[in-house]
C-alpha cells in the first residue's frame, strides 16, 4: 500500500469511525435524559450561567454540552485509533495484556511492545510509577522467556503533538523507556517519515468539509423537550 492509499483510508476510517460514529451516539445517547445522572442545584446554576434563567434549554445544555464536547469523543479516540492500526494490518493487538499494539518498527526493523496514549498532557502525575512497573513487568517477562527484547522495545506512543509538547510526567517515563510522539511514531509505524503532516492536513480538509447535519443543536433540543415534560424539574 502506498503513502496516498493509506493516507485516504485512515481519513475515511476517521471520519466513519470516529466523527460519524460520534453524531450518531449523541442523537442516540446523548440527547437522552435517562442517560444523565442529574445534580439538580448544579444544573440550576448551570442554566442560569449559560441561559441568564431557568429553562429546559437551560438544563439541556448544562447536560449535553459537557458529554457531548468533551468525554463521549474523546474517551473513545485512543480505542478506535488502537482498533483501526490493527484492522488496517499496521500493527498486531499485543498479546501482552499490559501492552496496547505491537508493530515492526519501520526504522530500526525491530519489534515494539508499545502503550498508546493520545497526546502530550493525557497522563498526570500519579499515572507515572504505574506506567513505568507495568514496562518494568513486560521487561522482565521478554528477559525471563527469552524474546530478544530491550528497554529500545518498550514505547509509549503518543498519537499526536510534538517532543517539546511533552509534559514532565511524560518525560520522567523516557528516562527509561522512550516516548515517541507524533511525527516520529507516525513514521515508526508506517515507514512515511512525512506521513503525520500530510495526514492531519488531510483530516482538515475532511473536517472542513463534513456534513454535520445540524446533529449538535437536534440532540439538546430533543433532550430540552424531554427535560421540558419530566417530573424531575418545575420551571413554573
Amino acid at each position: 500500500m502506498n503513502e496516498n492509499e493509506l493516507l485516504q483510508i485512515i481519513t475515511k476510517y476517521f471520519r466513519e469511525n470516529i466523527l460519524e460514529n460520534h453524531k450518531k451516539n449523541v442523537l442516540k445517547e446523548h440527547s437522552k435524559l435517562k442517560s444523565y445522572k442529574i445534580n439538580p442545584i448544579i444544573v440550576k446554576y448551570l442554566s442560569k450561567v449559560l441561559e441568564n434563567n431557568y429553562t429546559p434549554i437551560g438544563i439541556a445544555k448544562a447536560l449535553y454540552y459537557p458529554r457531548v464536547l468533551g468525554t463521549s469523543i474523546t474517551t473513545s479516540f485512543g480505542t478506535r485509533i488502537q482498533r483501526m492500526f490493527v484492522e488496517l494490518g499496521l500493527a498486531d493487538g499485543s498479546l501482552i495484556p499490559e501492552m496496547d499494539i505491537e508493530f515492526i518498527d519501520k526504522i530500526d526493523n525491530r519489534r515494539k511492545w508499545c502503550q498508546l496514549k493520545s497526546g502530550p498532557n493525557t497522563i498526570n502525575s500519579g499515572d507515572v510509577n504505574p506506567l513505568l512497573r507495568k514496562f518494568s513487568k513486560v521487561a522482565n517477562l521478554g528477559r525471563t522467556n527469552a524474546m530478544n527484547l530491550n528497554n529500545t522495545d518498550l514505547i509509549l506512543g503518543v498519537l499526536y503533538g510534538s517532543e517539546e509538547q511533552l509534559s514532565q510526567h511524560y518525560r520522567k517515563i523516557d528516562e527509561t523507556y522512550p516516548v515517541i510522539i507524533g511525527a516520529e511514531f507516525w513514521h515508526r509505524l508506517t515507514g512515511f517519515s512525512d506521513f503525520y503532516e500530510k495526514l492531519v492536513a488531510s483530516l482538515d480538509s475532511m473536517i472542513l468539509n463534513i456534513d454535520t447535519e445540524n446533529f449538535f443543536e437536534r440532540g439538546y433540543i430533543e433532550l430540552a423537550i424531554e427535560i421540558e415534560n419530566s417530573d424531575l424539574f418545575d420551571f413554573k
